[in-house]
C-alpha cells in the first residue's frame, strides 16, 4: 500500500548530480596554438591555457545543454501536483530517506510527495514524485495514476509558477527487477517521474509486488 524499494535507487540522482556539479565547475575549453614546425613528424602542439566558457553564450535552439547551464524554470520547493487525466490535484509533501535508506512515503494517503534530495521539478534531470495507491480505508492519491496515457499533461506548481510536463511513457516493473538507471539516471532535459505501487498484493510482506512509473518531459 506504500511506495517501497526506492531507497537506494533514490540516492542515484543525488550522486549523479554531485558528479555533474564537479564537471560543470571545471568545465573549460582547451585551445591549441599551431606549432611553428608543423607538418609530418612534428611533435604535438603544447596545450594552451584553459579558457573558461563564457556564461552569457546563448543556448543553441532545440539542443540539450551539455553543461547544465540552463536556467531553472522556478525556484523553491514544489507545492502542488495536478494530473487532470487521472483526477489528481494534491499538495506535495517533502520526502527524504529513512534510517534504513529507503524513501519514506507521504504521511497522508491523500498527498503525494517530492523526493527533496533529488532534482526539483523544472530543473534539469529526473524529478521524482511518489504517492500511495491505496490504504486500509480505500483508494489513495495515486489510485487512478494507471489511467494516465502518453500525451496527457501534468502540472507542478513551484514558487507560484506552473511547470507543465507531457507524458511520454508509462510502465509497470516488478520491484525485484526495477530499472534503476532508466528511472533515476541523469537526463539532458527537464523530466518528471510519478511512482506508485500496484500489481499483486503480497499479504505476507504487506506490499504490492510492482511499481507503476509515469515518465514525462517538460513542455
Amino acid at each position: 500500500m506504500t511506495v517501497r524499494d526506492t531507497a537506494r535507487r533514490a540516492l542515484l540522482p543525488v550522486v549523479v548530480s554531485a558528479l555533474t556539479a564537479v564537471v560543470v565547475a571545471t568545465g573549460y575549453l582547451t585551445l591549441r596554438e599551431p606549432s611553428a614546425g608543423g607538418g609530418p613528424g612534428a611533435t604535438p602542439d603544447a596545450v594552451g591555457p584553459a579558457v573558461p566558457v563564457p556564461s552569457n553564450w546563448p543556448e543553441p535552439d532545440g539542443l540539450p545543454d551539455p553543461f547544465r547551464t540552463a536556467k531553472p524554470a522556478a525556484s523553491g520547493p514544489p507545492t502542488r501536483l495536478r494530473v487532470k487525466a487521472a483526477g489528481i490535484d494534491t499538495a506535495l509533501e517533502t520526502l527524504r530517506l529513512g534510517a534504513d535508506g529507503e524513501l519514506v512515503p507521504p504521511e497522508r494517503d491523500d498527498h503525494a510527495g517530492w523526493y527533496a534530495d533529488g532534482t526539483a521539478p523544472g530543473d534539469v534531470g529526473p524529478a521524482v514524485l511518489a504517492g500511495h495507491v491505496d490504504s486500509r480505508s480505500g483508494p489513495a492519491v495515486f489510485y487512478r495514476l494507471r489511467e494516465v496515457r502518453v500525451g496527457d499533461r501534468i502540472e507542478v506548481i513551484r514558487a507560484g509558477a506552473t511547470i507543465r510536463f507531457t507524458v511520454t511513457a508509462t510502465a509497470w516493473y516488478p520491484k525485484t527487477a526495477f530499472p534503476t538507471e532508466r528511472v533515476y539516471g541523469p537526463t539532458p532535459d527537464r523530466q518528471l517521474r510519478l511512482i506508485t505501487c500496484g500489481g499483486v498484493f503480497d499479504t505476507r510482506l504487506r506490499s504490492y509486488r510492482d511499481n507503476l512509473v509515469v515518465y514525462a518531459v517538460a513542455g
